[in-house]
This record gives structure tokens, sequence and C-alpha cells, in this order.
């Protein structure tokens, strides 16, 4: 017969795993709250001066030179289609890496980092349709509200073979 002692590290175990967490960058645009794996988080910058592109999607500002490594910055706000806003103190860039390719993510306002439960993250609406390169990758539940999770690969497309973004 097992002990009480072991049935309750087996219990605690099963919990562990049931209540296994992700780490969440979650940034502010407009009103809403949307998070990223924390694992594709490089660093978070203040906004710099941007090179213009030409012929690249609107969203793609262009690129900026982080301590000599030219990088693309794409406008989430204009990515998610929602009306452009003037960059102001709290306006930043987060830097992340997918793959071998960073990309500058520019964003209202970075909030804080958040632990996920892996069992409060639920699968987007039907209603969101099921194409593939949708870039919400799920909804996460904290307490009553709730924060967009973004799939970071999807949001800035496959890494191409040359150096521009793909629409």
């Amino acid at each position: 017969m097992p002990s009480i002692a072991h049935t309750h590290a087996a219990s605690l175990t099963e919990a562990d795993e049931l209540q296994e967490r992700t780490k969440y960058l979650t940034f502010i645009l407009g009103s809403e709250s949307y998070g990223l794996d924390i694992m594709y988080v490089r660093e978070i910058i203040g906004m710099q001066q941007v090179t213009t592109v030409p012929d690249v999607p609107a969203f793609v500002k262009g690129v900026i030179n982080l301590r000599g490594k030219v990088i693309p910055v794409m406008d989430v706000r204009l990515r998610f289609r929602m009306e452009p806003r003037a960059y102001d103190d709290r306006t930043c860039i987060i830097v992340i890496h997918v793959g071998d390719w960073l990309v500058g993510l520019v964003v209202d306002t970075v909030s804080e980092v958040l632990d996920i439960p892996q069992g409060d993250v639920e699968a987007p609406p039907h209603a969101f349709g099921r194409n593939n390169d949708h870039f919400i990758a799920g909804m996460g539940k904290v307490g009553d509200q709730v924060r967009m999770l973004l799939d970071a690969e999807k949001l800035v497309g496959a890494p191409p073979r040359s150096a521009s973004l793909s629409a």
C-alpha cells in the first residue's frame, strides 16, 4: 500500500504538469492587450530613427541599425489594419528572433511578462476562420481578462530568403 506522502507527491507532480506555464511578454495596441511567447523576445528598445525602404508592404516601416545589424521594423498596428497613431515616449520596439531572423515590432507600449498556464490558453474562436496564415495562436485567460496570444512566425511571415518581409 503506498504511503500518504508518496501519493501526495505523485499528485503534486501531476498538478505541476497540468499547470505547465509559458511566459508571455504582453503589450498594448489601442485598448487591447496582446502577448508574445517570451522565447522569441530578444530585447525591448525605444523608438529609433527608421530608414524607409521602397516597395515594401505598408506595415513595414523600414529598417534600423541595431548595434551594427540592420533589422526590418514592422508597425504592428498597421499589420493589424488598425488606425495609425503618432509615436510617443511610450512607443517602443520589441526585437524578436524568428528562425535566423531578427525583426523589430513597433507597439504602443509594453505591459508586463505574464505566466499563463497552458490550461488557460484556448484556440481562437471559429469566428476568426481557420486560415492557416492567421497570426493569433490562442486566447490566454488571465483573471477575468483575455490576452490575444500571437504566433510570432505567422505575424512576421516565414523568414524569407531575401531581406524583405512578406505581406
